[in-house]
């Protein structure tokens, strides 16, 4: 398996070809489309575009034209949006009625690889936006860890620390989102087993300006009840995962769930495991991994 700098360092064109196993988009005729016919990409992973981003590129359009058409496939409306949101809205504001576009004949699958890897090639995702496409493709798709890997050009370990991100209490999820915490921080953040000890770090790295090897120098000595304050009841929970096959199975069924996942022992051969939750569709998310085929009798008439 090529290492990903190379992969992805052959632009988008090439990769169309790699991940899909096919010939290039390069292969195939430019038409125009008109841009009203074209709909948002469903499985775009990207949830937030910088205003100033579009206002930068609308300008080089406006200088330059468009260097790169888009891809789309067909829809039974007229057509869905593969690859290149950020130039579609640019066109639109600057009152394109028609756009150069490459017209593919792509899977549900293939269009969540597809946005996927334009967005990692342009590093246009933030570290939970990344994840929750990972995520999304092996829930949507029932794609392996290694297999979503293999497809965007990772190290089986990439995906699973970005996975891992997903665990986090939704205020440290948003402060991702927003570019305030970096996915270092969020991992330091993450090595804390006690949801109130993990908001109360992130919002000491915000208000700080922490870098993230003193995010992590602060998490080792919460872990090590160094800190002062640190409650008794955090004590005991943090000596119950000093188990290592609690440690361990907390680490796997986070991984599986895409969730911070506790495992508190009470005494030597009894305890509980906690799977948080951060929202309704969260719930969901979770009840659908755990009960399979049997999580139709919850949701089939919701």
């Amino acid at each position: 398996m090529p290492k990903n700098d190379s992969r992805l360092g052959k632009g988008l064109g090439a990769l169309l070809g790699d991940v899909l196993d096919t010939p290039n988009e390069m292969t195939y005729p430019v038409r125009d489309v008109p841009l009203r016919r074209i709909r948002p990409n469903r499985f775009q992973p990207r949830r937030e575009f910088d205003p100033d981003a579009i206002k930068e590129l609308r300008a080089s359009i406006a200088e330059n034209g468009l260097l790169q058409p888009l891809v789309v496939r067909r829809a039974d409306d007229g057509f869905e949006l593969v690859a290149g949101e950020r130039r579609l809205r640019a066109m639109r504001d600057l009152g394109w009625e028609a756009t150069p576009a490459v017209v593919r004949d792509l899977s549900d699958e293939a269009m969540l690889v597809l946005a996927l890897v334009e967005n990692i090639q342009r590093e246009n995702l933030n570290a939970i936006e990344e994840a929750s496409a990972f995520q999304q493709l092996i829930d949507g798709f029932g794609f392996t860890q290694k297999e979503v890997a293999e497809r965007l050009g990772r190290d089986r370990s990439t995906i699973s620390n970005a996975l891992r991100l997903l665990g986090l209490p939704l205020p440290v999820r948003e402060l991702v989102e927003q570019d305030r915490l970096t996915a270092g921080h969020a991992r330091a953040v993450l090595s804390l087993s006690d949801e109130n000890a993990q908001l109360a770090l992130a919002r000491e790295i915000v208000d700080g300006g922490l870098s993230v090897r003193e995010a992590e120098r602060r998490a080792r000595k919460v872990r090590d009840g160094a800190t002062k304050g640190a409650s008794s009841g955090t004590s005991r929970r943090q000596r119950a995962t000093e188990d290592p096959v609690a440690r361990r199975a907390a680490t796997l069924l986070g991984r599986s769930l895409g969730t911070g996942v506790e495992v508190r022992l009470s005494g030597k051969e009894s305890g509980e495991i906690r799977i948080p939750f951060h929202d309704a569709d969260d719930f969901e998310r979770i009840l659908r991994r755990l009960l399979a085929g049997d999580a139709k009798e919850l949701f089939e008439d919701a």
